[in-house]
């Protein structure tokens, strides 16, 4: 069937949603990974409602048209580029809250919302969900939960996984499933809940989600912010914080070369060359006393501290860390990575980032949720093709990271960027079962074809 022909079958069914124009079929292309698809897709499809999903799914199911769903296009691994003959499913009209239940600690809500707006509403029944990406401003609860997204408070708190209890999927066919529950235990049947978050659109569209909420923290939330010599030793230093037992709330870290982008971004006095920083905050009704002691282990780690009970700084520094990103668009088109190592190991990799950049003579500003080892290595070239030799970094990195006991993302996702390593990770019996998990779910594979698996 022609796109034409596929197209009339859209209008006919959804009228005005069906978005055809210039502006949104380019801005369909791409996410915020600084890479697009070959070309535009045939229509955007503005879904307002279930309905509107299944519709959408059923004229594709029938049609064997690609379907890829997005949300706000904040992703940072490719995963929501929709190309040429394919439909883009947006859910972004979708962002209702449709229920807070103070009582049972849930909220039921749909994809489209926004973080910071579903954080706005909950704080006025005293709650709040956990997952704080730092793209929480822009990036959408489902968007969240397609990439199993992660952020600054997960050393803590946890990931999106730990923070919802249920899913409502439309199936390529068009089908509306309803997985998880609305309780805190549930072992009825697999955890399909958790097959489906992190599977980056392959298996289904999420319409609605049920989310575990947590009460607001009382106490006051104290900031401790050290520099350090060189990335090598803040991380050092951070892995100690780990090992002393000790929980923060947040624990980032920042080597010199992103902590001087920011810095040019936000119009801040030069930092000192080469120095990495180090932010980290507690909170609850231990606070000061956990602050004082993660400042002893960062000076004895050889770390310049200072500690603050004031809201106002906590905030300045961690708007240093939520600005990395435009930080890097600044300096050109930027390959961002995300890979994980255990966390006594967030040392070893960053030497080993190092010795990357000698090796091929290039500067890889880096970041990392230092709490929990995950780290955000950004590739920067000009143009909209990645050279070879950023590449051959890349699988430099990559492989560091896997032989250091640790993992090829741990938050982004592996969308069109990292299918090449994704088997290499698994192993061959593992990659083909989950294909074939995949095709359980979309027997034509018409959902999000070309990302995550690729022979």
């Amino acid at each position: 069937m022609s796109d034409a022909d596929v197209l009339a079958l859209l209008r006919a069914d959804l009228g005005e949603r069906v978005d055809t124009t210039d502006a949104s079929l380019e801005a369909a292309r791409a996410d915020k990974s600084g890479h697009a698809s070959t070309g535009r897709p045939l229509a955007v499809v503005h879904a307002q409602s279930v309905d509107d999903v299944q519709a959408t799914l059923r004229i594709a199911s029938r049609t064997g048209t690609p379907v890829v769903t997005r949300g706000a296009g904040t992703g940072l691994a490719g995963g929501a580029n929709a190309g040429p003959g394919e439909i883009a499913l947006s859910l972004r009209r979708m962002d209702r809250i449709l229920e807070v239940r103070p009582d049972d600690l849930i909220a039921v809500v749909e994809p489209g919302i926004l973080n910071a707006e579903l954080g706005r509403a909950l704080a006025e029944h005293g709650l709040w969900w956990a997952p704080d990406p730092a793209s929480r401003d822009i990036s959408t609860v489902g968007g969240n939960i397609a990439t199993g997204a992660g952020g600054l408070l997960c050393t803590k708190y946890g990931v999106v996984r730990d923070a919802v209890l249920g899913v409502d999927l439309v199936l390529a066919d068009g089908r509306l499933l309803r997985l998880g529950h609305r309780t805190v235990k549930g072992v009825t049947g697999l955890d399909l809940t958790s097959l489906v978050i992190g599977s980056e659109g392959i298996l289904g569209v999420v319409v609605g989600a049920t989310l575990k909420l947590r009460r607001l923290i009382p106490g006051q939330v104290c900031t401790v912010a050290a520099t350090f010599t060189d990335a090598g030793s803040a991380a050092t230093a951070c892995s100690a914080v780990t090992a002393a037992g000790l929980q923060p709330a947040i624990m980032e870290l920042l080597d010199a070369a992103s902590l001087a982008a920011i810095h040019a971004l936000l119009s801040l006095a030069p930092p000192t060359p080469g120095a990495a920083q180090v932010t980290i905050q507690t909170d609850g009704p231990t606070a000061e006393t956990d602050a004082a002691a993660i400042a002893a282990v960062l000076r004895a780690a050889g770390g310049t501290v200072a500690v603050s009970t004031d809201p106002a700084e906590g905030d300045r520094l961690l708007t240093i860390r939520r600005s990395l990103h435009p930080a890097m668009a600044r300096l050109g088109t930027t390959l961002i990575e995300d890979v994980s190592v255990p966390r006594s190991e967030l040392g070893s990799m960053f030497t080993r980032i190092a010795e990357i950049e000698r090796r091929y003579g290039l500067v890889i500003p880096t970041v990392a949720h230092a709490g929990d080892g995950n780290l955000h290595p950004n590739f920067i070239f000009s143009g909209t093709e990645v050279p070879d030799i950023v590449w051959q970094a890349a699988d430099e990195l990559f492989h560091a990271a896997l032989d250091l006991g640790g993992t090829l993302t741990g938050e982004h996702g592996i969308g069109v960027l990292k299918r090449r390593w994704l088997a290499e990770e698994l192993g061959e019996d593992q990659w083909d079962l989950q294909r074939q998990i995949a095709r359980v779910f979309d027997p034509q594979g018409i959902l999000n074809p070309g990302k995550v698996f690729t022979p």
